[in-house]
Formats: C-alpha cells, structure tokens, sequence
C-alpha cells in the first residue's frame, strides 16, 4: 500500500533559559521521492518545536486521503496522539488531569485541526539518537533550524 512516511524532530538549546533557539525538522518521503523541511524560533521549548515538526511536515503534505505514518522520538507527542489526551483536554476546557491549562493549546489545536482532514494516520515512537537513518536526518535538520536563527 502507498503511504507517506514523515519523521519528525524538534530541539531547543538553553531551554531553561529566558533568552534560546528552537529548530524543528521533518523529513517527507513519498513513491522515492523525499522533502526536507526545517525552521526555529526563538524563546521556546523543545515540545514546542516537537509539535512543530509534525504540524509543518504535515503541512507540506499536498493529499490528504493517502495513508501517513509519523515517526518521532517524543513521547510527548505520541502518547497523546495514540492515548487520545487531546479528547479530555477539549472536554474539559483544554485542561488536563491537574486542572491546570495544557501547555502548547495553539499547537495542539493547530496539529488537531490538520489530523483530523486525515484519512489514516498513524503515531510511531522511535528511539532518539539511535542509529535510525530518516530520524538522524530530522534531528539534524532541526539543530539546522536553530543555527539559522
């Protein structure tokens, strides 16, 4: 069966720190051909850019009826995704399990609003820094998106 494979990554340096650099990278591949996408912000979070590498991988994506497979290292990200935290967050005003507000509600909106166009999609984790070719390459296209900050 065809589907689009994306593998997502986000990274922030000095994530504790008021003032540091966040990049986001995906890298798309579909019938062999491949799309690499990448960008940062400044003052943010690594979850932060995390959701953004999935928000503009699947952005780029130009059908929404083909199947889709995410690959990312965040479990932040996936558990959400696959646990459906999102379907009690909106049930209860966009907050969670300790009544305090969800962290990243734009972007969870935003991701929300692009997955549900889709068809079949699919939430995978992989293991961060392990070797995993199109996973290596995602990371270093976000630490290329926090160098051209």
């Amino acid at each position: 069966m065809e589907k689009i494979i994306i593998y997502t990554d986000g990274a922030c340096a000095g994530n504790q720190n008021e003032e540091n650099k966040g990049g986001y990278g995906a890298v798309l591949t579909y019938k062999g051909h491949t799309k690499e996408i990448y960008g940062g912000e400044i003052n943010t979070t690594n979850n932060r850019m995390e959701l953004k590498g999935c928000i503009e991988g699947l952005k780029a994506l130009k059908k929404k009826n083909i199947p889709v497979e995410i690959y990312t290292d965040s479990a932040y990200l996936c558990n959400c995704m696959n646990q459906k935290w999102y379907v009690k967050w909106r049930q209860n005003g966009w907050k969670n399990a300790s009544k305090k507000p969800v962290e990243n509600k734009d972007l969870w909106e935003e991701l929300l609003d692009i997955v549900e166009e889709i068809n079949d999609i699919k939430f995978i984790k992989v293991k961060g820094h392990s070797g995993v070719e199109l996973n290596e390459l995602a990371d270093q296209l976000a630490n290329k998106g926090m160098e051209n900050l």
